[in-house]
């Protein structure tokens, strides 16, 4: 197992007196067109519809196997590459890979804190074009199952009081006033964080500070000693929240790739309102 080269969460002046380090792998989740446009020096893009799976009305699941595989070979990862990932639109994008990254157990990730704006908000540079990865041969294959929450689990362990429900889609969307699924509303019992507010817009929606998190978080009920599911619409937004509460040390976190995608359009999952 290779040694981390640095924390989950990562600041712009951590990362750059590592770059062009062997060892890292910089990962740039933006569309290609805005990758072309300017990324960080040796970043390799990953565009985000790689990593998932539609099998409508789910429109969020993890690829499978054999397509991760494929994909990751394609950007070079290799087992003792540490991943430095981010995107330019809040770091959803770049944590639902790192999220990947964790159910297929892989050793050494980090999050770039507020992405893209942060890091060219602190003077980093920035260059255009693409960059040519060097191919390996990626086995993805899932050896941390505990990363992930599918629908059934969910319904198996609904109620039990070990297991909360976290939901980072916006009020409106858990009150059902915004319905994007057949059904509007909530996974019952779950309780509802709207992923921004982890957020500090004054500092390029970097994460707020550990202690102001920490008081969010217990004031809601999510607490350390839970086992904690995270979900939005596609586990795009939740993924963050996933990485913010593995950021702080919980121990017990599971994202659902399903989602309300999911959960909102069958007819056999209870709903609250």
């Amino acid at each position: 197992m290779p040694d981390r080269l640095l924390p989950l969460i990562v600041e712009p002046d951590q990362l750059q007196p590592l770059l062009g380090d062997p060892r890292l792998l910089l990962v740039d989740l933006s569309e290609p067109p805005a990758y072309a446009q300017r990324h960080l020096p040796g970043a390799v893009n990953l565009p985000y519809a790689s990593i998932i799976r539609q099998e409508p009305p789910a429109m969020g699941l993890m690829a499978t196997e054999a397509r991760l595989s494929e994909v990751l070979s394609a950007i070079g990862l290799t087992e003792d590459s540490h991943v430095v990932a981010y995107d330019g639109e809040g770091n959803g994008r770049a944590s639902r890979f790192l999220w990947t990254l964790d159910v297929l157990g892989h050793p050494a990730f980090s999050l770039l804190d507020g992405g893209l704006m942060a890091w060219l908000a602190a003077g980093g540079r920035v260059e255009a074009g693409s960059v040519d990865p060097r191919p390996s041969r990626y086995q993805a294959r899932i050896r941390n199952p505990e990363a992930a929450a599918d629908l059934a689990y969910l319904q198996a362990r609904l109620a039990d009081p070990d297991l909360l429900v976290l939901d980072t889609r916006t009020p409106a969307e858990y009150s059902g006033t915004d319905r994007r699924a057949a059904r509007g509303g909530h996974i019952p019992g779950a309780v509802n964080l709207d992923w921004t507010l982890l957020m500090d817009p004054e500092r390029e929606r970097r994460l707020l500070p550990e202690t102001e998190l920490r008081r969010m978080l217990a004031e809601l009920g999510v607490t350390p000693d839970k086992e904690i599911v995270t979900h939005c619409q596609t586990h795009h937004r939740s993924a963050h929240t996933y990485i913010a509460l593995r950021h702080l040390g919980y121990p017990r976190v599971r994202g659902y790739a399903g989602s309300w995608s999911e959960w909102g359009n069958r007819d056999d999952t209870p709903v609250e309102q």
